[in-house]
């Protein structure tokens, strides 16, 4: 396993450590809010703050999917593809997918800025908005990474 291979890794399992962190803390905080409202007492931006964990466990998520292969594959049509040509698709949809990433980091990164420029805050807890979608942003950069390295190690692709 080479460097760029380790780092991919450990990369993408610590993020999707935070986003397994968020996910916990989502589920906490509205199983918390449902019991108080039943006394009166519901936890104040409790929507808000499950919407942005919400999309910290999304981003977050995605490198180490993407990297175990967690995600849905079509595979009619690399199954009647010889080996050489499935390699070869496997790579160009990666490159595809570097791509498309690398737009969306750049559109998020530029999102953030006009957030923090512009102090874009929540409703209620008027939480900056910035920092979620330059995390989101540096998520993109990561599957890039992620996707590249896949390119690097595409011998004979798994079916």
């Amino acid at each position: 396993m080479n460097k760029i291979s380790v780092l991919s890794r450990a990369l993408s399992r610590s993020m999707f450590a935070i986003a397994g962190v968020a996910l916990v803390a989502s589920m906490a905080l509205t199983v918390s809010d449902v019991i108080l409202r039943a006394f009166q007492r519901p936890i104040v931006g409790a929507y808000e703050l499950v919407g942005l964990l919400g999309a910290i466990v999304v981003g977050f998520a995605i490198p180490e999917t993407s990297r175990s292969n967690g995600h849905v594959i079509m595979d009619f049509l690399p199954s009647v593809l010889s080996g050489g040509w499935r390699r070869l698709l496997r790579i160009i949809t990666r490159m595809i997918g570097i791509l498309l990433f690398l737009m969306i980091s750049v559109n998020l990164w530029s999102m953030g800025t006009d957030f923090r420029i512009n102090g874009e805050v929540t409703p209620t807890l008027q939480l900056p908005m910035y920092p979620v979608a330059w995390g989101l942003s540096v998520c993109c950069l990561i599957e890039c990474f992620t996707l590249f390295n896949d390119i690097l190690e595409t011998r004979e692709p798994e079916l």
